[in-house]
């Protein structure tokens, strides 16, 4: 049977299905408030569809968000076409994870998600890097503590920033210039946004574990990250479904 991990982010929502520990299948739609629980419903099924399982075949959901409205909206959609109630990660809901923040209940679901994969996949202490429409730094220390972490704005907010508040700079694409030291406008934009979101997170790792007084195991995540990471100077460990594998973990703790 199939268990769907669905991710919840501000800008995509990020579905995958798990046979086991096995990853079936990820899909992407795009988050909008607006849409109904029926028209969510209507996706997720054709989702199923495309990817050759029934409705039938799920066995299980959980569901990280940092949308509420949109969050609400696929947890009534799951019981119409799966007949199942998703399990929506919250308070109440058993992580395994120690959060040592001034308030824990602040901590977004898909930080904790995210940090219960990476406590259970990677030596600690543990820096993990979620590149999405915000930047966010997340650490947990030797003992597996979720102590804290970094919230930046992301690249996309950073363009969208730079286009809209400035009269003459244009919307680009996220991608790396052919040197630091652009020469034209597009390149120059590039080499901020790529570059020094890249130079930002190196400078950010090396005051963290500095912080720890320990060299820590470095793993980014979020859809962004492919067109970072490889230009951050630090050693970075890729996980691309890091989220989802910590929904898939977190389940299973539930049941």
């Amino acid at each position: 049977m199939i268990l769907l991990t669905i991710d919840i982010g501000n800008t995509n929502i990020t579905v995958g299905a798990y046979k086991g520990d096995q990853l079936e299948f990820v899909a992407r739609l795009a988050t909008d408030s607006k849409r109904t629980c029926d028209q969510y419903a209507i996706e997720l099924r054709d989702i199923l569809h495309i990817n050759k399982l029934s409705t039938k075949d799920i066995s299980g959901a959980v569901i990280s968000s940092v949308v509420p409205a949109v969050g609400s909206a696929i947890k009534r959609a799951i019981p119409k076409i799966c007949g199942i109630k998703p399990i929506v990660l919250g308070p109440g809901v058993k992580t395994g994870l120690n959060i040592k923040i001034d308030n824990p209940a602040q901590l977004g679901a898909d930080l904790a998600a995210g940090a219960v994969a990476a406590l259970n996949k990677y030596p600690l202490p543990c820096i993990i890097i979620d590149l999405g429409t915000a930047s966010t730094i997340s650490v947990l220390n030797e003992k597996g503590e979720f102590v804290g972490g970094v919230i930046a704005a992301g690249a996309g907010i950073t363009l969208d920033a730079l286009a809209t508040k400035t009269a003459q700079l244009p919307y680009i694409n996220i991608e790396a210039p052919p040197s630091v030291i652009g020469t034209n406008t597009v390149d120059c934009m590039k080499s901020g946004i790529v570059l020094g979101t890249a130079s930002m997170l190196d400078g950010m790792i090396s005051r963290i574990q500095r912080e720890l007084n320990s060299k820590a195991t470095v793993v980014a995540t979020g859809g962004v990250a492919p067109d970072i990471i490889p230009y951050c100077e630090t050693e970075i460990v890729m996980d691309e479904h890091l989220v989802l594998e910590g929904l898939r973990i977190i389940y299973y703790k539930n049941q």
